[in-house]
This record gives structure tokens, C-alpha cells and sequence, in this order.
């Protein structure tokens, strides 16, 4: 320790030294991955920083801070494209918030009783277990049907149509959204974002890996109304998220402005690469990216601190290079084409 003392931060706040090389690897991985793969890469942020020292509350907190600061940028840019419905997003607000603050309540009362650390990482564990089971299960389904030699129409085959039974409750008021399309009761929208608010607040994640799911399957949103509402949803979600955080005195700044520096140079490289990333392929490894960041946690739930560490870091790592590849490669192609079209 005393020789690589350099490599330590001390946060102020949190009251912990913190391998900054770390937090800067969290951060620019976020921004990649989360650039590429089109959903955030928070996930990995509270479990990174709880393996990394940090108290439970405190990767909580931070890793709110650090959403809505990433958030921003993107809402600007779908906002552009038009793929935000702001009704719906204002209409959602209602529940996300009332619901983060649950979720921070019940992360303040565990944090009392002292056993924050284990309930989160084992939400934490359910929570990616699910989400590399869709992960998977897609990936799945689109092999069979390519297999089957099924071709997808205009708007694609739609698998789960929840929100056709749920458009039926006809609790006043009845609101129309006209940008996403569709009228139903105003509730509708505000339980959903209730429940995936007290997530967000509980877990420290923008709630988006669930939202952009819920908002297409149980709201009825259009894919890609659902991914900009849903960035404007994180963005006030995670500015909310990261006050109340801020007001009890979880939050390390230091470490916030360590990652968002890192992540916005990732976030160039992960959206650039879409440009390139073809077949589903890239699936899989974001699939193994969860599988392996869940192992990571269970280990620190057990006290193997260090191998969790390796793993969560070396995953996210290759990820990241995969990625980078995949951009370079698709860069240099380009490079040729045009060099070969030129000369033709």
C-alpha cells in the first residue's frame, strides 16, 4: 500500500482511500458500454464502487449522481430526433419520484439495522440474473426464428402485448398521448413509473433497464419513444435521486466528477461502434458482461474482495476493448471503401 499510495483517493465524504484507477475505469466503461449498447451501464456502477470500498449508501448515492449527469447529454440528443413524449415523461415523474424516495427511505432504514450491504447485493443478484435471462432468451429467439427462416415485418413481431389488456382499465382521468400514440388511464403510466422508481432509489440505478422495457410491454410506447421518454425519466429521475442522496449526506462528489470524466470519452467511442456492430453477436457479450458482474457481487457477499474486484474490472475491461474493436475495424473498413471508391 505504501509504495502505490499515488493510486488512492481519499474521499472526503465517504471517509475511504479509493483505487482512482478504478473509479476512472467504472466511468469510461459506463460510457461505452452504455453508448453501445443503448441502455446505461449503472448496473455495474453501485456494485463497482461497493467492490471498490465504497459503504453501500454511499455507491447508492454517488452512482445517482453520476446518472443524471450522463443522462443529460443523451435526452438533448433524442429530443432532437423527436423521440421524447414529455406528457408521458411529466405524467411518469409523479410515481418515479414519489418512488425513489421509498426506495432511498428503505436503503437509510436498512443502513440503520446495519445490513444494507448483504439485502442489496442480493436485490442486485436477482435483479441481473433477470436481466441476463432476457439477455439470453432473446438472443435465443432470434436464432430460431433465423433458423426457421422468419423475417420480422415493418414493426417487427411483437412478443409480449400487456399493455393491450391493461388499456382496458378505464380509471379517469384518460389521457391522450398524442406523441407515443395512444390513450389510456393516466394511473397506468404513474404505477409503473412508481414501481420502477422505488427500484431506482433502492438499487441507485436509473431504473432504465426496467422502465424501457415496462414503458413498450405494459404502457404501449413505440421502441423508440420509449428510449428517449426514458432517458428524460432517468435524467430527472437521477437529479432527484442524486438531492436526496445529496440532502443525507451520501454522495462523494470527488468520485462523481472522477467517473463522469471518464465517461464522457467513453460515450463517444460506445455510440460511434453502433455505427459498426452488426448480427447479435454483441448480445451475448453484453449477456456475459451481467452473468460475470453478478459472480463479482456474490463473491464480495462472501468476502472475497479482491477476486471480486479482478473479475468486475477485467470484465468490464474486455467489454470495452471488444468494443473498441469493433469500432476501429468498422472505422478502418469505411476507410477503405471510400479510398476504393474513389479511385474507381
Amino acid at each position: 500500500m505504501e509504495t502505490a499510495s499515488w493510486l488512492y483517493m481519499y474521499m472526503p465524504i465517504a471517509g475511504v482511500n479509493i483505487f482512482w484507477p478504478g473509479l476512472v475505469l467504472i466511468g469510461f466503461s459506463v460510457g461505452v458500454i452504455g453508448g453501445f449498447f443503448g441502455m446505461g451501464g449503472a448496473w455495474m456502477v453501485t456494485p463497482g464502487l461497493n467492490i471498490l470500498g465504497f459503504p453501500m449508501a454511499f455507491a447508492i448515492g454517488t452512482d445517482m449522481a453520476h446518472i443524471a449527469g450522463k443522462s443529460m447529454i443523451s435526452t438533448v440528443r433524442h429530443s432532437k430526433f423527436g423521440n421524447v413524449d414529455y406528457k408521458l415523461g411529466l405524467v411518469m415523474l409523479i410515481g418515479t419520484m414519489i418512488g425513489i424516495e421509498c426506495g432511498a427511505q428503505i436503503v437509510m432504514y436498512l443502513e440503520r439495522l446495519g445490513q444494507i450491504g448483504s439485502v442489496v447485493r442480493w436485490v442486485y443478484v436477482g435483479f441481473l440474473a433477470l436481466i441476463s435471462g432476457m439477455v439470453f432468451y432473446d438472443y435465443y429467439k432470434a436464432v430460431s426464428k433465423k433458423k426457421a427462416g422468419v423475417v420480422d415485418g415493418e414493426h417487427g413481431t411483437e412478443g409480449i402485448t400487456w399493455y393491450k389488456t391493461l388499456h382496458k382499465i378505464r380509471i379517469p382521468p384518460m389521457v391522450h398521448f398524442k406523441h407515443a400514440g395512444f390513450v389510456c388511464s393516466a394511473w397506468l403510466p404513474i404505477f409503473v413509473s412508481f414501481l420502477t422508481g422505488v427500484l431506482a432509489g433502492f438499487l441507485g440505478i436509473g431504473g432504465g433497464l426496467l422502465r424501457m422495457p415496462a414503458l413498450v410491454y405494459l404502457i404501449g410506447c413505440p421502441t423508440h419513444i420509449a428510449v428517449g421518454t426514458d432517458l428524460f425519466e432517468v435524467m430527472i429521475s437521477g437529479l432527484y435521486g442524486a438531492f436526496t442522496y445529496a440532502i443525507k449526506g451520501r454522495i462523494e462528489l470527488v468520485a462523481v466528477f472522477v467517473m463522469l470524466t471518464g465517461a464522457a470519452i467513453g460515450a463517444q467511442i460506445g455510440t460511434v461502434a453502433t455505427k459498426y456492430a452488426k448480427g447479435y453477436g454483441i448480445r451475448l457479450a453484453f449477456g456475459t458482461a451481467v452473468v460475470c458482474c453478478m459472480i463479482s457481487i456474490i463473491l464480495k457477499q462472501y468476502g472475497f474482495s479482491a477476486p471480486a474486484a479482478v473479475i468486475i474490472l477485467s470484465t468490464i475491461t474486455l467489454i470495452c476493448l471488444y468494443i473498441m474493436k469493433i469500432m476501429l475495424q468498422g472505422a478502418a473498413r469505411e476507410l477503405r471503401e471510400k479510398k476504393a471508391g474513389t479511385q474507381a
